[in-house]
């Protein structure tokens, strides 16, 4: 059974980064800066666990916090584009992220081992749920509960006046913005909204797999 778990573990990953870039698509924008704020939340969670011993969920909300800041930070450039510009703006921003983690090397020594992230060769030591004893099932249920909270919380927006004002801008900017809507403050809100949530699967991801 241990297979289907782990199976269920990548899915259920895999579908709060698909969420995470959902929440952009309402507004009509296409993103692939997604990889990049996942990637955030995937070290600064585990930095944070291993190297200062946080427990897991706090470690986790601080990477979302920090993808979140991040993805706010990249919106208001990025989204006064559209179109293939945007696709190729963000695209950039992952890249970018990627050769930043690629050059990262930040190691503290405990006992006879050094642990943190040593560049191009990622970061082990990642161990917090087997050193807490959790089973695989367990680790599957976690991860599926916070799918389903964060899929709850984007069928609620989707229902509430935020989620009309995205589908309005994703339908027509012009109207849209005709009866007062700030149409670069709907668009990066939606952008950090997807990258906390991307953060909080990257932050998963690197406890799951012990190595990213």
């Amino acid at each position: 059974m241990d297979f289907y778990y782990g199976l269920a573990q990548i899915i259920g990953v895999h579908t709060l980064l698909g969420l995470s870039a959902y929440i952009v698509l309402l507004t009509g924008q296409v993103t692939l800066a997604q990889a990049g704020f996942f990637a955030i939340g995937a070290y600064v969670a585990a930095m944070l666990t291993v190297l200062a011993g946080w427990a897991l969920v706090p470690a986790i909300a601080v990477g979302a916090l920090l993808g979140a800041l991040v993805a706010c930070a990249v919106g208001f450039p990025a989204l006064r584009v559209r179109g293939l510009i945007l696709v190729v703006a963000t695209l950039a921003f992952g890249e970018g992220v990627r050769l930043f983690f690629f050059n990262f090397d930040y190691q503290i020594a405990r006992g006879d081992v050094k642990i943190g992230p040593l560049g191009g060769e990622g970061f082990r030591q990642i161990r917090y749920f087997p050193e807490n004893g959790w089973t695989t099932f367990e680790v599957m249920l976690f991860i599926w509960v916070i799918v389903i909270v964060v899929m709850a919380l984007l069928w609620w927006f989707d229902r509430s006046r935020y989620g009309a004002v995205l589908r309005a801008v994703g339908e027509d900017e012009l109207a849209a913005q005709s009866v007062g809507i700030n149409l670069t403050a709907v668009k990066v809100s939606a952008m950090t909204v997807g990258g906390a949530i991307a953060a909080i699967g990257g932050g998963i991801f690197a406890h799951y797999t012990t190595h990213i």
